[in-house]
């Protein structure tokens, strides 16, 4: 027997759905048959991805916003309520990685990193909750690393707000379980995406880290949408303040 993931009813709110993993999670909830806001700060990537949306016959809402900021997050998850009639499920997916060692790193640099990786979840988390607490239902989903678990050199601050994702994860799957919101996180690893541009530029450099991956390959931004979908759905719902690995193999040594 085939087992479908349905999310049909359902209004998801995705962040950093411009492009990468954040669109592809988009796309696959609105294949699950869920309305979908998606939200960035690049117009145009979020338009387009809102239309691929449009065209499975799903309700979409595209809203450019600073996820860095309160008041903006705010207006992003109240019209997404207003103008898709609720919201019951949340991606928090908006990210950046900044590859310098520590000597490296400006102080304002590091406050990039933090607020974009961390501070962005923490925000839109508080936003959903206010109206996921009240219907005493919800699944939230947050994107973190292998990073969070596998330092690198060049990768200090980013992993350190990937590792801060990661316990946010577990933390707030603690405080809301009782309200019947399950909290969770996904942790890629090498996905081929803008992310890892300058690993891509380097076929030296990505030779070595395929040499790392027992499965010899980077993943693709496929390979992490259908777990994220199962999380938002209540296939799921037993299942909270995890942190679940899609990273061809590399945490097994």
């Amino acid at each position: 027997m085939a087992i479908e993931i349905a999310l049909s009813g359902k209004v998801a709110l995705v962040t950093g759905a411009g492009r990468g993993i954040g669109k592809a999670i988009a796309l696959a909830l609105a294949k699950a048959g869920a309305d979908v806001c998606v939200t960035a700060r690049t117009e145009s990537q979020i338009n387009q991805t809102a239309e691929e949306i449009r065209q499975m016959g799903r309700r979409a809402l595209a809203v450019s916003a600073d996820a860095t900021n309160a008041a903006a997050v705010a207006s992003v998850v109240e019209k997404t309520v207003a103008e898709l009639g609720g919201l019951q499920i949340l991606v928090n997916n908006a990210g950046m990685e900044m590859p310098k060692t520590l000597m490296e790193t400006s102080e304002e640099e590091y406050n990039t990193v933090m607020d974009t990786n961390v501070k962005s979840m923490f925000l839109f988390t508080k936003a959903a909750c206010t109206h996921l607490i009240a219907q005493k239902y919800g699944k939230i989903v947050n994107v973190a690393s292998v990073g969070a678990y596998i330092a690198a050199p060049g990768q200090a601050v980013y992993h350190a707000s990937k590792a801060a994702v990661a316990h946010l994860t577990k933390a707030t799957a603690m405080e809301m379980v009782r309200y019947n919101i399950n909290v969770n996180a996904v942790a890629p690893g090498w996905i081929r995406t803008e992310l890892i541009k300058h690993l891509l530029e380097n076929e030296a450099m990505l030779n070595k880290y395929l040499k790392g991956i027992p499965m010899r390959r980077l993943g693709e931004p496929e390979d992490v949408a259908p777990l994220v979908a199962f999380l938002c759905s209540d296939m799921a719902s037993y299942i909270t303040g995890t942190v679940m690995f899609v990273e061809g193999g590399i945490t097994i040594p």
